[in-house]
Protein backbone atom coordinates (compact mmCIF):
# COMPACT_ATOMS: atom_id res chain seq x y z
CA UNK A 1 0.00 0.00 0.00
CA UNK A 2 1.18 3.01 -0.87
CA UNK A 3 1.87 5.77 1.87
CA UNK A 4 -0.60 8.59 0.54
CA UNK A 5 -4.12 8.40 0.46
CA UNK A 6 -6.65 9.65 -2.42
CA UNK A 7 -9.59 12.13 -3.20
CA UNK A 8 -10.38 14.64 -5.81
CA UNK A 9 -10.03 18.67 -5.16
CA UNK A 10 -12.30 21.46 -5.20
CA UNK A 11 -11.92 22.74 -8.40
CA UNK A 12 -14.24 23.17 -11.42
CA UNK A 13 -11.82 20.28 -13.31
CA UNK A 14 -12.30 17.25 -11.11
CA UNK A 15 -15.26 15.41 -8.53
CA UNK A 16 -14.79 15.56 -4.92
CA UNK A 17 -16.09 11.10 -5.31
CA UNK A 18 -17.67 11.05 -1.69
CA UNK A 19 -20.09 13.63 -2.78
CA UNK A 20 -21.24 11.55 -5.32
CA UNK A 21 -21.20 7.78 -3.11
CA UNK A 22 -24.24 6.36 -3.29
CA UNK A 23 -25.69 2.71 -1.93
CA UNK A 24 -24.19 -0.15 -4.02
CA UNK A 25 -28.06 -1.33 -5.22
CA UNK A 26 -29.39 1.71 -6.35
CA UNK A 27 -27.67 1.54 -9.40
CA UNK A 28 -29.89 0.40 -12.26
CA UNK A 29 -28.02 -0.41 -14.80
CA UNK A 30 -31.27 -1.85 -16.82
CA UNK A 31 -31.86 1.76 -17.45
CA UNK A 32 -28.41 1.96 -19.18
CA UNK A 33 -28.82 -1.09 -20.83
CA UNK A 34 -32.02 0.10 -22.71
CA UNK A 35 -30.21 3.28 -23.57
CA UNK A 36 -27.25 2.20 -25.76
CA UNK A 37 -26.94 -0.38 -28.54
CA UNK A 38 -23.87 -0.93 -29.61
CA UNK A 39 -21.23 -3.32 -31.77
CA UNK A 40 -20.15 -5.19 -29.21
CA UNK A 41 -16.81 -7.61 -29.26
CA UNK A 42 -14.51 -9.46 -26.77
CA UNK A 43 -15.19 -11.69 -23.27
CA UNK A 44 -15.84 -9.11 -20.47
CA UNK A 45 -13.13 -7.91 -17.96
CA UNK A 46 -13.20 -7.24 -14.45
CA UNK A 47 -11.37 -3.53 -13.53
CA UNK A 48 -11.34 -1.28 -11.12
CA UNK A 49 -14.19 2.30 -11.59
CA UNK A 50 -13.59 5.55 -10.86
CA UNK A 51 -17.00 7.20 -10.76
CA UNK A 52 -17.55 10.75 -11.53
CA UNK A 53 -20.44 13.19 -11.97
CA UNK A 54 -22.30 13.98 -15.37
CA UNK A 55 -20.48 17.08 -16.27
CA UNK A 56 -17.20 15.57 -16.25
CA UNK A 57 -17.77 12.45 -18.65
CA UNK A 58 -14.46 11.63 -20.15
CA UNK A 59 -13.95 10.72 -24.23
CA UNK A 60 -11.71 8.76 -26.15
CA UNK A 61 -8.38 10.39 -26.44
CA UNK A 62 -9.14 12.99 -23.90
CA UNK A 63 -6.68 13.56 -21.14
CA UNK A 64 -7.28 14.83 -17.38
CA UNK A 65 -5.31 14.99 -14.31
CA UNK A 66 -6.52 14.23 -11.18
CA UNK A 67 -5.41 14.93 -7.42
CA UNK A 68 -6.04 11.72 -5.31
CA UNK A 69 -5.58 11.86 -2.09
CA UNK A 70 -8.70 9.24 -0.46
CA UNK A 71 -7.29 5.97 1.05
CA UNK A 72 -9.96 3.87 -1.15
CA UNK A 73 -8.67 5.44 -3.93
CA UNK A 74 -5.39 5.02 -3.55
CA UNK A 75 -6.05 1.09 -3.10
CA UNK A 76 -7.89 1.51 -6.28
CA UNK A 77 -4.82 3.29 -8.13
CA UNK A 78 -1.93 0.45 -6.90
CA UNK A 79 -4.73 -2.00 -8.05
CA UNK A 80 -4.61 -0.20 -11.41
CA UNK A 81 -1.08 0.09 -11.48
CA UNK A 82 0.22 -3.88 -10.47
CA UNK A 83 -2.35 -5.63 -11.31
CA UNK A 84 -4.86 -4.34 -13.72
CA UNK A 85 -1.79 -3.00 -15.97
CA UNK A 86 -2.32 0.26 -15.58
CA UNK A 87 -5.92 0.14 -16.51
CA UNK A 88 -9.28 1.28 -14.58
CA UNK A 89 -12.86 2.61 -15.73
CA UNK A 90 -14.04 6.39 -15.53
CA UNK A 91 -17.94 6.40 -15.75
CA UNK A 92 -20.31 8.69 -14.85
CA UNK A 93 -23.15 8.22 -11.58
CA UNK A 94 -26.26 9.70 -13.21
CA UNK A 95 -28.49 11.04 -10.87
CA UNK A 96 -32.34 9.76 -12.05
CA UNK A 97 -34.45 9.74 -9.43
CA UNK A 98 -35.27 10.81 -5.33
CA UNK A 99 -36.40 8.35 -2.83
CA UNK A 100 -39.40 10.36 -1.53
CA UNK A 101 -39.10 8.57 1.78
CA UNK A 102 -35.64 7.89 2.11
CA UNK A 103 -34.61 11.36 0.25
CA UNK A 104 -31.52 9.22 -1.19
CA UNK A 105 -30.71 9.47 -4.90
CA UNK A 106 -30.64 6.77 -7.55
CA UNK A 107 -28.32 6.74 -10.11
CA UNK A 108 -27.62 4.93 -13.46
CA UNK A 109 -24.39 4.27 -14.41
CA UNK A 110 -22.90 5.77 -18.12
CA UNK A 111 -20.69 7.10 -20.35
CA UNK A 112 -18.10 4.59 -19.01
CA UNK A 113 -14.27 5.04 -20.50
CA UNK A 114 -11.64 2.70 -20.28
CA UNK A 115 -8.60 4.58 -19.19
CA UNK A 116 -5.08 4.12 -19.08
CA UNK A 117 -2.51 5.73 -16.41
CA UNK A 118 0.45 7.56 -18.03
CA UNK A 119 1.76 9.33 -15.36
CA UNK A 120 1.91 9.02 -11.49
CA UNK A 121 3.60 12.16 -10.14
CA UNK A 122 3.69 11.61 -5.64
CA UNK A 123 3.07 14.20 -3.75
CA UNK A 124 3.62 15.53 -0.38
CA UNK A 125 -0.51 14.83 0.16
CA UNK A 126 -1.63 12.39 -2.14
CA UNK A 127 -0.17 11.70 -6.03
CA UNK A 128 -1.35 13.62 -9.31
CA UNK A 129 -2.45 10.72 -12.12
CA UNK A 130 -2.63 11.31 -15.49
CA UNK A 131 -4.85 9.53 -17.29
CA UNK A 132 -6.28 9.16 -20.74
CA UNK A 133 -9.27 8.17 -22.31
CA UNK A 134 -8.95 4.69 -24.67
CA UNK A 135 -12.17 3.80 -25.81
CA UNK A 136 -15.67 3.01 -24.36
CA UNK A 137 -17.09 0.47 -22.23
CA UNK A 138 -20.35 -0.55 -20.64
CA UNK A 139 -20.39 -1.99 -17.40
CA UNK A 140 -21.92 -5.50 -17.13
CA UNK A 141 -22.41 -5.60 -13.54
CA UNK A 142 -20.53 -4.61 -10.10
CA UNK A 143 -18.57 -6.88 -8.68
CA UNK A 144 -17.70 -5.20 -5.31
CA UNK A 145 -18.20 -2.07 -3.64
CA UNK A 146 -15.84 -1.98 -1.16
CA UNK A 147 -12.73 -0.77 -0.38
CA UNK A 148 -13.47 0.63 -4.01
CA UNK A 149 -15.99 0.07 -7.08
CA UNK A 150 -15.14 -3.10 -9.31
CA UNK A 151 -17.14 -4.39 -12.25
CA UNK A 152 -17.34 -6.97 -15.19
CA UNK A 153 -17.10 -4.49 -18.48
CA UNK A 154 -17.14 -5.13 -22.08
CA UNK A 155 -16.04 -2.93 -25.05
CA UNK A 156 -18.57 -0.41 -27.04
CA UNK A 157 -17.81 -0.24 -30.57
CA UNK A 158 -19.47 2.27 -33.55
CA UNK A 159 -21.61 -0.06 -35.85
CA UNK A 160 -19.38 -1.01 -38.74
CA UNK A 161 -19.88 1.67 -41.69
CA UNK A 162 -21.43 0.82 -44.53
CA UNK A 163 -18.60 3.49 -47.09
CA UNK A 164 -14.83 3.15 -46.31
CA UNK A 165 -14.18 5.74 -48.82
CA UNK A 166 -16.42 8.49 -47.56
CA UNK A 167 -15.30 7.60 -44.16
CA UNK A 168 -11.90 8.29 -44.91
CA UNK A 169 -12.52 11.82 -46.53
CA UNK A 170 -14.15 12.76 -42.98
CA UNK A 171 -10.88 11.63 -41.08
CA UNK A 172 -8.82 13.85 -43.57
CA UNK A 173 -11.26 16.65 -43.45
CA UNK A 174 -11.61 16.86 -39.52
CA UNK A 175 -7.40 16.53 -39.08
CA UNK A 176 -7.04 19.36 -41.25
CA UNK A 177 -9.42 21.46 -39.36
CA UNK A 178 -7.87 19.88 -35.88
CA UNK A 179 -4.77 21.34 -37.51
CA UNK A 180 -5.95 24.64 -38.68
CA UNK A 181 -7.33 25.17 -35.14
CA UNK A 182 -4.32 24.23 -33.38
CA UNK A 183 -2.80 26.95 -35.06
CA UNK A 184 -4.68 29.56 -34.43
CA UNK A 185 -4.89 28.56 -30.61
CA UNK A 186 -0.91 28.77 -30.28
CA UNK A 187 -1.45 32.74 -31.39
CA UNK A 188 -4.02 33.72 -29.11
CA UNK A 189 -2.96 35.25 -26.11
CA UNK A 190 -4.75 33.87 -23.08
CA UNK A 191 -4.42 34.40 -19.24
CA UNK A 192 -1.77 32.32 -17.78
CA UNK A 193 -3.79 29.77 -15.73
CA UNK A 194 -6.02 29.09 -18.81
CA UNK A 195 -6.00 25.62 -20.29
CA UNK A 196 -2.59 24.78 -22.44
CA UNK A 197 -3.78 25.76 -25.95
CA UNK A 198 -2.22 21.82 -27.74
CA UNK A 199 -5.35 19.94 -26.07
CA UNK A 200 -6.58 18.90 -29.68
CA UNK A 201 -3.37 18.49 -31.13
CA UNK A 202 -2.67 16.26 -28.26
CA UNK A 203 -5.40 13.82 -28.93
CA UNK A 204 -4.83 14.14 -32.69
CA UNK A 205 -1.31 13.00 -32.31
CA UNK A 206 -2.38 10.29 -29.85
CA UNK A 207 -4.94 8.50 -32.04
CA UNK A 208 -2.28 8.69 -35.29
CA UNK A 209 0.24 6.88 -33.41
CA UNK A 210 -1.98 3.87 -32.86
CA UNK A 211 -1.90 3.64 -29.23
CA UNK A 212 -0.60 0.41 -27.87
CA UNK A 213 -1.90 -1.26 -24.65
CA UNK A 214 -1.25 -4.47 -22.56
CA UNK A 215 -4.97 -5.21 -22.93
CA UNK A 216 -7.61 -7.12 -24.62
CA UNK A 217 -7.39 -5.13 -28.80
CA UNK A 218 -10.84 -4.83 -29.03
CA UNK A 219 -11.12 -2.67 -26.01
CA UNK A 220 -8.84 0.06 -28.37
CA UNK A 221 -11.37 1.73 -31.12
CA UNK A 222 -10.39 1.79 -34.90
CA UNK A 223 -8.72 5.34 -36.13
CA UNK A 224 -11.37 6.89 -37.30
CA UNK A 225 -13.64 6.52 -34.23
CA UNK A 226 -10.87 7.46 -32.04
CA UNK A 227 -10.32 10.51 -34.18
CA UNK A 228 -13.79 11.31 -33.93
CA UNK A 229 -12.92 12.35 -30.36
CA UNK A 230 -10.01 14.11 -30.42
CA UNK A 231 -12.25 17.72 -31.38
CA UNK A 232 -13.58 17.00 -28.39
CA UNK A 233 -11.01 19.80 -26.33
CA UNK A 234 -11.39 22.90 -24.60
CA UNK A 235 -10.47 25.64 -26.95
CA UNK A 236 -8.32 28.28 -25.36
CA UNK A 237 -9.64 30.88 -23.45
CA UNK A 238 -13.01 29.06 -23.24
CA UNK A 239 -16.01 31.07 -21.77
CA UNK A 240 -18.06 29.39 -19.08
CA UNK A 241 -21.13 28.95 -21.90
CA UNK A 242 -18.39 27.38 -24.50
CA UNK A 243 -17.63 24.46 -21.69
CA UNK A 244 -21.27 23.83 -21.65
CA UNK A 245 -21.66 23.78 -24.92
CA UNK A 246 -18.46 21.08 -25.33
CA UNK A 247 -19.86 19.12 -22.47
CA UNK A 248 -23.04 18.56 -24.67
CA UNK A 249 -21.26 17.79 -28.00
CA UNK A 250 -19.72 15.65 -25.60
CA UNK A 251 -22.39 13.49 -24.17
CA UNK A 252 -23.78 13.47 -27.46
CA UNK A 253 -20.93 12.08 -28.68
CA UNK A 254 -20.43 9.64 -26.41
CA UNK A 255 -24.24 8.28 -27.30
CA UNK A 256 -23.65 8.02 -31.12
CA UNK A 257 -23.13 4.52 -32.45
CA UNK A 258 -22.28 5.36 -35.89
CA UNK A 259 -18.38 6.92 -36.62
CA UNK A 260 -19.68 9.05 -39.78
CA UNK A 261 -22.24 10.67 -37.87
CA UNK A 262 -19.99 11.68 -35.15
CA UNK A 263 -16.97 12.52 -37.03
CA UNK A 264 -19.98 15.15 -39.16
CA UNK A 265 -20.67 16.16 -35.44
CA UNK A 266 -17.17 17.17 -34.72
CA UNK A 267 -16.08 18.94 -38.19
CA UNK A 268 -19.17 21.00 -37.55
CA UNK A 269 -17.85 21.86 -33.89
CA UNK A 270 -14.43 21.99 -34.92
CA UNK A 271 -14.97 24.87 -38.19
CA UNK A 272 -17.42 27.07 -35.15
CA UNK A 273 -14.30 27.19 -33.22
CA UNK A 274 -11.81 28.17 -35.88
CA UNK A 275 -14.33 31.03 -36.44
CA UNK A 276 -14.41 31.70 -32.80
CA UNK A 277 -10.78 31.51 -32.55
CA UNK A 278 -10.43 33.79 -35.82
CA UNK A 279 -12.28 36.71 -34.05
CA UNK A 280 -10.94 36.47 -30.75
CA UNK A 281 -7.24 36.80 -32.59
CA UNK A 282 -9.14 39.59 -34.60
CA UNK A 283 -10.08 41.51 -31.57
CA UNK A 284 -7.07 41.43 -29.74
CA UNK A 285 -5.13 42.73 -33.40
CA UNK A 286 -7.32 45.32 -33.15
CA UNK A 287 -6.80 46.31 -29.23
CA UNK A 288 -2.73 46.08 -29.73
CA UNK A 289 -3.47 48.90 -32.26
CA UNK A 290 -4.86 51.50 -29.63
Amino acid sequence: MMNVSLSFPQTSASPLLHSISTPFSSVPFHSLQKRCRFVTHASSSELPLLPFPIEQVLVPSETKTLHLYEARYLALLEESLFKKKKLFVHFVLDPIAINDTSGEASFAARYGCLVAIEKVEQLEIGALVSIRGIGRVKILKFEQAEPYLTGAVIPLLDNIPDSDTELSSKVLEIKEALRSLNSLEIKLKVPQEALLQTLTANSLRWSENAPVLDCDNSFIPPFAELVSFAALQPVSGSSESELQKLQKKKLRAMDIKDTLERLEDSIGYVQDNISLVAAKLAIQSLDSRL
